[in-house]
């Protein structure tokens, strides 16, 4: 292709840019007649001069293309106001702008939402803080903040939600945990403790049936000082179920394996006679033990200084045991029959 033939789709290439960048809208361009010209003209071009022209006028094009979809996209997201998706409430939103949702005198408090205001509660009296959890959160806070290994089972897909853009529908609200040591270190600087429990909702790919369900609450716990004992955390959850069952009870505990902490523990209470238990039956409540080395390291705690307790469990179970509900489902459900009962 001659020098002439290149200057001049140079300048054509110039013109389309410039006037592209100051369109308000792009895709004119595409349809410009100086574009059209170029095209008009590789026909009356020498042969030995088409396709080399041609390919060059195309190539422009499809530069131009390029450009516009970019554009498009930028104006699209400037448009768009940032949101957190995985926080609670985004902190850029101001309470007038939030959505606006019924209040209470419409309707009555779902059993599972008074009864997580009174375990909160019963937490908050005993000096814990209480942060709610996230329904979208990332693999770090849900994994490896945790001691989760790679390649651990857990983080398989078939058993944890994930989202097109690799975010995941957190399996606990140990997703917390992370965010709460790292808010609470200077507290451990200064010479006090970190004391904290986390709510929310979770979600784990389940089979269905009366015990299991794929959406559920939680409670997780996180304590540490340059003194926790396993005592300490034994003492804190049996002063919790007495408190939250209104009756004296028995506890016992069996070894169990969790990634983030260490010794793990299975803690079981045993079903109280008001409950219609009988004695010797023992049920298995939630899971404990001392918070892992690791996890106190990933949030710039030494472990040789400080050492901590965590534990987590259910929500509705807690609630199934106190009523005496046989089914989990109905919690979600939506059936007025069921709710009517606890209004």
């Amino acid at each position: 292709m001659n020098d002439s033939l290149t200057d001049h789709l140079n300048s054509v290439r110039t013109l389309l840019t410039d006037r592209l960048a100051g369109s308000a809208d792009p895709r004119e361009v595409l349809r410009a007649p100086e574009l059209k010209a170029l095209y008009d003209q590789i026909r009356v071009l020498e042969p030995s001069e088409r396709a080399p022209f041609g390919q060059a006028v195309n190539s422009l094009k499809v530069s131009l293309e390029k450009r516009v979809t970019a554009i498009e996209a930028e104006r699209l997201a400037a448009d768009v106001e940032s949101l957190d998706v995985t926080a609670p409430w985004d902190a850029g939103i101001s309470a007038d702008k939030r959505p606006t949702v019924l209040t209470s005198d419409h309707g009555s408090v779902h059993p599972l939402m008074r009864e997580l205001e009174r375990v909160i509660d019963i937490f908050t009296r005993m000096g814990f803080q209480s942060y709610e959890s996230r329904q979208l959160d990332d693999d770090f806070h849900m994994f490896g903040s945790l001691n989760f290994p790679e390649g651990h089972p857990a983080r398989d897909g078939y058993d944890t939600f994930r989202t097109t853009d690799g975010l995941i529908a957190p399996a606990h609200t140990s997703t917390m945990q992370h965010r709460i040591l790292l808010e609470g270190r200077e507290k451990l600087e200064v010479g006090g403790q970190i004391a904290a429990i986390s709510y929310g909702r979770v979600f784990r790919n389940e089979d269905i049936d009366p015990t299991h369900e794929h959406t559920f609450y939680q409670v997780e716990g996180v304590f540490v000082s340059k003194a926790a004992t396993l005592g300490d955390m034994l003492g804190t959850l049996r002063g919790f179920f007495q408190t939250y069952y209104g009756q004296t009870l028995r506890i016992k505990t069996q070894p169990a394996y969790f990634p983030f902490v260490e010794p793990g523990l299975e803690f079981l209470i045993e079903k109280p006679a008001s409950l219609d238990g009988k004695g010797g039956e023992w049920l298995e409540m939630l899971g404990c033990g001392m918070i892992h080395p690791n996890v106190l390291e990933q949030a710039g705690i030494d472990p040789m200084q400080y050492r901590g307790f965590a534990w987590g469990g259910g929500v509705d179970r807690l609630v199934m045991l106190k009523y005496g509900i046989e089914d989990v489902r109905h919690f979600e459900s939506g059936k007025l029959a069921f709710l009517k009962e606890f209004a």
